[in-house]
């Protein structure tokens, strides 16, 4: 058995050990801490209080606000989900040649191009009171006033959400999709099996991973959010995030630190939820 020298192992580990806790683990414990601690209306006060923890926890401002977040979080992954399986299954097995399946593939990260917050503006004059698509729904005679639900509001918030992060869930299981073998495709095929049952006893199960791990990116985008439900909710609705952004822009750090370690917690519970429902290990 071939013997490693223990300074060669450490040399190699230590780079990405210091990367880890310099940029991952110290601002994760940082916040802990001030989670603690007391504050005053002038300064803040290194302490060991469950009092932040108590009022975020016994809030019943908490709990709405955490039920309005799960909702934009579900209803978001939903439709991330709806379109970005068909997305990824028209690239996969109806785009034959590998060149257009890159040219298509691309064209679907032009939004990313530009910033999260030019994308939100855009949405701005399409959806508003005169804005283009009230001003087309009345122009063609099919209603008579405009839509008040289209912009500052769920349903905006919601359609950004949509738009921002559907590729999240296209990539991984676009990912997943491309490493099955035709030849069981082709074998399924040949033994009866219509479109219908070969999508759902075989493309569905073996993109499970990659449904997985767009849900995750998707849920954890969604969960820690603010920007997007600050501008398209107009500052009517509430988020976990906003509710941060508001500790902080008060001088409240230590009950924003404790929403921000409940958060994560309730995020990595999320995550190991979905990773209960497959193995990535295994799968991967």
């Amino acid at each position: 058995m071939k013997r490693y020298n223990p300074i060669v192992l450490i040399a190699q580990v230590s780079p990405i050990s210091a990367i880890l806790g310099l940029f991952l683990i110290v601002p994760i414990a940082t916040i802990l801490i001030v989670s603690f601690w007391d504050y005053s209306e002038f300064m803040l006060l290194p302490d060991f209080v469950w009092t932040n923890y108590y009022d975020t926890l016994s809030s019943f401002v908490t709990y709405k606000t955490y039920l309005n977040t799960f909702k934009y979080t579900i209803l978001t992954w939903f439709f991330t989900l709806l379109i970005g399986f068909p997305v990824s299954y028209f690239l996969c097995f109806h785009v034959r040649t590998l060149r257009w399946q890159i040219v298509l593939f691309l064209i679907c990260t032009i939004p990313f191009w530009t910033s999260n917050i030019i994308r939100m503006i855009s949405w701005i004059p399409f959806l508003g009171r005169n804005g283009v698509f009230n001003s087309m729904l009345i122009s063609l005679g099919l209603t008579n006033e405009p839509l008040e639900f289209l912009l500052f509001s769920d349903f905006a918030i919601v359609l950004a959400f949509v738009h921002l992060y559907t590729l999240f869930m296209v990539v991984p299981i676009f990912n997943s999709m491309m490493r099955i073998d035709r030849s069981v495709l082709e074998a399924a095929i040949d033994a009866g099996a219509n479109g219908w049952q070969v999508l759902t006893n075989i493309v569905i199960p073996l993109c499970k991973p990659g449904i997985a791990i767009g849900s995750i990116f998707v849920v954890t985008l969604v969960m820690g959010d603010y920007i997007t439900v600050r501008m398209m909710g107009g500052g009517l609705r509430a988020s976990v995030g906003v509710m941060m952004w508001n500790e902080i822009s008060l001088l409240l750090y230590p009950p924003a630190a404790a929403n921000a370690v409940v958060l994560l917690v309730v995020v990595l519970i999320l995550v190991s939820l979905m990773m209960r429902v497959v193995d990535l290990k295994k799968e991967l």
